[in-house]
């Protein structure tokens, strides 16, 4: 039997393929897992003597976890991110890490744009009032996108994709990404300005960028008062850039005018309220659940 590789986060659909993948490239003798759970200390025992792991964003790859999988030597993570893994760890075992620049790189750039399209067209209150047999127009209006300024905050994969199809709608694009390449702004046609610019100026504002300790919270209480009245936020990256009592609030005082989320801090404690039992789970977690659950 050759390598022995244990999966995690593994719906149906992508056990499927990666067996279909691995027949199809012509692979044998490989021992494969697919577990739906993530890696976490409480079921690390699943993985072995693995020689290679494949999580996805919520396994918890920590220290504590890669020193009871003592044969690993290599992280094949199913995404952008990496912050989900101790790469201190990794580098000091000469453990390989690899993730997956591009992405969704189409595929969250138009979802980026149909959250963009819903808030423009206030379509989620109009099919609700639809659904109710009303059909009063009343507070429907919406806005049309083109003269419109969309903020693009981190101009990788997936936020060029979504200045290419901000081009389409005609609208004019400011980007803050600290590492700037002006040709690429002469050929999308857009222009870099710092993050407060971007704030004061941005009709629509949308992250892309990775969370790291650099853009935890970029979003805050400190500059969210920043943004244009009346502007809308979108983030479909990840849940930490944003602080997320300061999103509510600024929802409830008509900053923003409306959010388009993908993503949500703390995200794992809506989706696994288990985890609320937690001995681990922290009064700062806490607050920011209850937070959440505000939010939603």
């Amino acid at each position: 039997m050759g390598a022995k590789i244990v999966f995690y986060e593994v719906e149906p659909w992508e056990d499927r393929y990666i067996r279909a993948s691995m027949g199809r490239e012509g692979v044998r003798d490989i021992d494969m897992t697919f577990i739906p759970d993530p890696l976490t200390a409480e079921n690390v025992e699943s993985a072995g003597d693995a020689e290679i792991i494949s999580p996805f964003i919520y396994s918890e790859v920590n220290q504590s976890v890669l020193r009871q999988i003592p044969h690993l030597k290599f992280i094949a993570t199913r995404s952008t991110g990496h912050e989900h893994i101790d790469l201190d760890e990794c580098r000091g075992r000469g453990i390989v890490v690899s993730n997956v620049p591009t992405y969704g790189e189409n595929t969250v750039a138009e979802h980026t744009f149909a959250l963009i399209l819903a808030i423009a067209r206030k379509l989620l209150p109009s099919v609700e009032r639809t659904r109710k047999g009303n059909f009063s127009l009343e507070g429907l209006m919406g806005f049309d996108l083109k003269g419109k300024k969309l903020g693009v905050v981190g101009a990788g994969h997936i936020g060029r994709n979504v200045i290419g199809i901000a081009s389409g709608f005609k609208m004019n694009v400011l980007v803050f990404d600290p590492r700037r390449d002006e040709d690429l702004a002469r050929g999308l046609g857009f222009r870099y300005v710092g993050l407060d610019e971007l704030l004061l100026e941005a009709d629509i504002i949308t992250l892309h960028a990775p969370h790291n300790p650099r853009t935890h919270h970029i979003i805050n209480r400190g500059n969210i008062n920043k943004i244009k009245p009346g502007s809308v936020l979108v983030n479909t990256s990840r849940g930490g850039l944003v602080e997320t009592d300061a999103l509510v609030e600024a929802l409830y005082r008509g900053v923003l005018s409306g959010a388009g989320l993908d993503v949500l801090e703390e995200e794992a404690l809506i989706a696994e309220e288990r985890q609320l039992l937690s001995h681990e789970f922290t009064q700062e977690g806490l607050r920011i659940a209850l937070h959440t659950h505000r939010l939603l």
